[in-house]
This record gives structure tokens, sequence and C-alpha cells, in this order.
């Protein structure tokens, strides 16, 4: 299990979700918190690339031992990449939840919206 962390170079939404934006492209994951409350994973529900997502709304599913829960796109735009292994390993997420632990990689149709989401510091702050 991962120890607990929020990278500064990330951004993350309310939802415990993060995003690293790269350009025109952002990979998306949970944030440390969500694997953390939600304990072992043991199923991702993996989208389909070019599937569109949509800011503030659940774009898959992740299932751990306790819950299935819903996952929110942090920003809108294309599915352009789905992290594969995660079908086959998604305690990976767990282990890793900003490197190989990452959901899918997105083609940004609106970069602006970056500018609601929260910093490291704001969204560590929240969880107190």
């Amino acid at each position: 299990m991962a120890e607990a962390n929020y990278p500064d170079d990330l951004l993350y939404h309310p939802e415990h979700d993060w995003a690293r934006v790269e350009g025109g492209e952002a990979t998306f994951g949970i944030t440390w918190y969500a694997q953390d409350a939600l304990g072992e994973l043991v199923f991702f529900d993996a989208p389909q690339v070019g599937a569109h997502v949509t800011k503030d709304e659940p774009y898959t599913e992740v299932e751990s031992v306790k819950a299935v829960s819903d996952v929110f796109a942090p920003l809108s735009g294309e599915i352009v990449a789905v992290n594969d292994a995660l079908s086959e390993k998604p305690e990976t997420i767990n282990e890793d939840p900003y490197g190989e632990g990452w959901l899918v990689r997105v083609r940004l149709s609106d970069p602006a919206e970056t500018e609601s989401l929260m910093d490291a510091q704001t969204y560590e702050a929240g969880l107190e």
C-alpha cells in the first residue's frame, strides 16, 4: 500500500480524483485518499478509447472489497488511452495511485477547466 501523499504537480477534484495536465492532454486517476477509503481494489471497469468524458460526471467505476464507486472526470475531453493493465491487476491503484495506477489519458476539450481544480495544498487542507 502506498504512503499518504499528494504530489504538487497534479490538480485535484473534490471527488478525490487527480489530473496530470501535459499540453492538451491529461492523465486521470484517483487520489491516495480515495484508494485508502475504498480499501483493496478488485476491479476496474475500463472505459472505451474514444469515449467522451464530462467534467464532474462519472466516467467509470472501481470496485473494492468494501464497495463499488463511481470515478469522476476532473476535466472534459476524449479518452485517448486506458490503462489496460488494471484489468488484470486493479490493486496497482492501491500500490501506486499516481504512477502505474493511472486510469485514463484524455485529450482535453476545454483546457480552461483546469482553473476550477485544486492544488495539492488546497486539496489536502480539505481532507482535515
